[in-house]
């Protein structure tokens, strides 16, 4: 073979390459385009999970309120004690479950900690917000000296 004119090669032999070259072409497309190659990527940013502040209710509003929202809904809210019992009634028309016997309670819960005199809702920084800051502090301490 080694040595010998191309038309002394064995019949099909360019057939069976090029097919071995598809192959190869097609796994490694897929294998770049697999979940597995994804999940390995650095995240661009960290998920911040929030609590509702502790109280005598904080356990009720947690199951009643987190249920279909995200905590940040309801930690962004300054509303005034009428304005809450009309949101708190009207969940409950939408399906949230709260004992008549707790509505009372998870409404002042809710207006003490989430009422118009309260500061505005500041959201946490992400970790990669938090290193930036870091960064930037650092460097204007560096400017500073």
């Amino acid at each position: 073979m080694w040595g010998q004119p191309p038309s002394a090669v064995r019949p099909g032999t360019a057939r069976l390459s090029a097919m071995l070259l598809a192959i190869a072409i097609i796994s490694i497309t897929l294998a770049a385009m697999s979940p597995i190659a994804t999940f390995a990527q650095k995240p661009t940013s960290v998920k911040v999970t929030e609590d509702l502040p502790p109280g005598p209710m904080q356990a009720k509003a947690t199951t009643s309120c987190l249920e279909c929202h995200e905590a940040r809904i309801i930690l962004q809210q300054r509303l005034s004690k009428g304005a809450w019992a009309k949101e708190v009634d009207k969940m409950v028309k939408w399906g949230a479950v709260v004992d008549a016997n707790d509505r009372d309670a998870l409404i002042d819960y809710l207006s003490t900690n989430f009422s118009p005199d309260r500061p505005p809702y500041e959201p946490p920084r992400t970790w990669i917000g938090k290193t930036a800051e870091k960064a930037s502090a650092s460097s204007a301490a560096g400017k500073s000296k």
